[in-house]
């Protein structure tokens, strides 16, 4: 998969943790109510930023298992995870963390999940989740991918998948196009084959009812001020960067957008949620 910096992810952390749907949590978090501990897989884990927003909000007792490819990232998790605990204590490779009154142990697995995600559940998983991570795989992998959660009637759970949807203040003559060429770029391989990309969430739905799963979603957008100028400057150069490579827009008209959304007011940049449950 193509590489995503700690740097980034700590600049997005904030606000992918604001703009995760709040009812659609509460769901799962109902659901799993009951449960002494829950084993849970985090995939595409990067800095372990999901752990981080989901956490507080589920059992007392958890056992996470955060499946990432890049040594450099799971290294990262490791130390944003240990700082943000109240205490820590090590078990082997694994984190013992206690958070307000959780207790939370953190297992670490590096691996390529082009292949699938198989090797990275247990006996003992009850739920898989994942954050920013659907849109970059293929239909083909997520067709795959509900099939055989389904077939272990595991919950599922993933947050901030991109839908599309791109809203600039002020606006720019170049807004239609430039977003067109993303969405183009959206869909080149990350790794898994050709990106689903804005479709990920419906591919999702669609596989996981077709599997007999109750499925529910919801909006979790951006919502970017000038609170968040850098992250919005950042998101204008990798925009740009991205439709760059496509070749289908000249390269003085690309610039002038990007010059132009290094101090946009406001945007939105939309996402959903989903919750599937057997």
């Amino acid at each position: 998969m193509s590489g995503f910096s700690a740097e980034w992810l700590a600049l997005r952390e904030g606000v992918d943790h604001r703009s995760t749907n709040a009812q659609l949590r509460a769901r799962l978090a109902q659901h799993f109510a009951d449960r002494d501990v829950l084993e849970i897989v985090d995939l595409g884990a990067g800095s372990g930023s999901n752990l981080r927003g989901l956490a507080p909000f589920l059992n007392q007792r958890q056992h996470w298992r955060l499946a990432e490819y890049d040594p450099a990232l799971i290294a990262a998790a490791r130390v944003r995870l240990s700082a943000w605990a109240d205490s820590v204590r090590e078990k082997g490779d694994a984190l013992l963390l206690r958070k307000g009154n959780r207790e939370i142990e953190v297992e670490f697995c590096q691996t390529d999940l082009s292949s699938g995600v198989e090797s990275v559940l247990e006996t003992s998983t009850a739920l898989v989740t994942a954050a920013a991570f659907f849109d970059l795989v293929s239909k083909t992998f997520i067709e795959g991918f509900c099939a055989g959660i389904a077939q272990r009637k595991l919950a599922f759970y993933t947050v901030l998948t991109y839908d599309g949807r791109e809203e600039w203040t002020p606006a720019h003559e170049a807004d239609a196009d430039m977003l067109a060429a993303f969405h183009a770029h959206q869909a080149t391989d990350k790794g898994f084959g050709a990106a689903a990309g804005p479709a990920a969430t419906q591919a999702l739905r669609m596989g996981f009812e077709r599997a007999g799963y109750n499925v529910a979603t919801a909006a979790s957008d951006w919502r970017l001020a000038q609170a968040d100028a850098s992250l919005i400057r950042e998101l204008a150069k990798g925009s740009a960067s991205a439709v760059a490579e496509t070749g289908k827009l000249a390269p003085q008209r690309i610039e002038s957008w990007r010059m132009a959304r290094l101090d946009a007011q406001s945007c939105l940049i939309g996402h959903q949620d989903l919750l599937a449950l057997s």
